[in-house]
């Protein structure tokens, strides 16, 4: 258990082992959850990360993408799009 003191303007000092354990460093940005009555704090990056994890969950199948060299095929075939596209209004 670690134990922080809060400063006349609401700030702690999150103790050394707790922003290793959230992989936080100076600047990183942290987030508090109230959970089942209880303040949860976590890692703002990762939290976004999760949520778009979650957001994109199943559309590699929706679109048919099985395999890496399907998002390979995938890649070129927008980059092929955009190159045509550009050069099309070049004539």
């Amino acid at each position: 258990m670690e134990l922080a003191k809060i400063t006349t303007r609401g700030q702690i000092t999150i103790p050394a082992e707790i922003r290793k354990k959230l992989g936080v460093k100076d600047g990183d940005k942290v987030i508090f959850v109230e959970e089942n009555g209880r303040i949860i704090i976590e890692n703002a990056a990762m939290v976004a990360l999760k949520n778009a994890q979650a957001a994109f969950a199943g559309e590699a199948e929706r679109v048919g993408l099985k395999a890496e060299q399907d998002v390979v095929d995938m890649v070129k075939g927008v980059r092929r799009e955009v190159w045509e596209e550009r050069h099309a209004r070049n004539d």
